[in-house]
């Protein structure tokens, strides 16, 4: 059997910078390769922490073809490449699942370092069922937006999914639309930041709260409750 490198998969925060493991300290340390999804905000958190990498590299959606297969080449020879996302889990509505596809088409060896997620520390945090959900990610802007919509009608699992501060609460209102207006959601902010908030209730009165403030702002996690909860 052919010997391979390893890719890990390395947790960053997805607020406070306290949220960081040893281990992954460490694996960064020890890299062949870092690759960061935006290497200006990973240098903050190395500066942070003191941490020295050797070959850092970029790894995003403008350039992820070309990415992709230098570092599986990488791998492939025996480098150890560490995978960083700009917060939270590498492979979780970024790039990184692409590399992660390749690297065990191609027989690597791919190790997860635990950390932070902010789907899991939302659904955790609502108050809502977490032994069962889905995870819908960034929701599609328009083609499907009605049909997913419908399709949580009578969904018995919670909903989680991201959106931008700037079309939460149209997002918020089409659900309302089709779901009815009784449906319990947790709209999860800024998690693990100063501005950390957890806005919960009736998917109306969320509406009304967020409609009366001057702006919304923040990282926004959704958690919408399972029909009849």
């Amino acid at each position: 059997m052919r010997s391979t490198g390893t890719l890990f998969l390395v947790a960053t925060p997805v607020g406070n910078l306290s949220d960081f493991t040893i281990r992954a300290q460490e694996t960064i340390t020890n890299a062949d390769t870092v690759a960061c999804e935006d290497t200006r905000h990973s240098r903050i958190l190395f500066e942070h922490y003191g941490l020295k990498p050797g070959k850092v590299v970029s790894f995003h959606a403008h350039n992820l073809e070309r990415r992709t297969g230098e570092l599986l080449r990488e791998l492939i020879s025996g480098k150890r490449v560490a995978l960083l996302s700009d917060a939270g889990t590498p492979g979780i509505s970024d790039p990184g699942a692409v590399l992660v596809k390749a690297a065990v088409e191609s027989g690597v060896t791919v190790v997860p370092v635990p950390g932070a997620s902010a789907p899991l520390l939302a659904v955790v945090t609502s108050g809502f069922p977490s032994h069962r959900f889905i995870y819908e990610g960034f929701l599609p802007r328009k083609k499907g937006l009605s049909t997913l919509f419908e399709s949580w009608r009578q969904e018995a699992r919670s909903v989680i999914f991201l959106e931008s501060p700037k079309r939460i609460i149209k997002t918020l209102r089409k659900i309302a639309d089709v779901t009815g207006g009784e449906r319990k959601v947790c709209v999860a902010r800024e998690i693990t930041k100063l501005h950390e908030e957890f806005i919960r209730g009736e998917i109306n009165a969320v509406i009304v709260d967020l409609e009366s403030r001057p702006s919304v702002k923040g990282e926004i996690t959704v958690v919408l409750a399972p029909a009849k909860f």
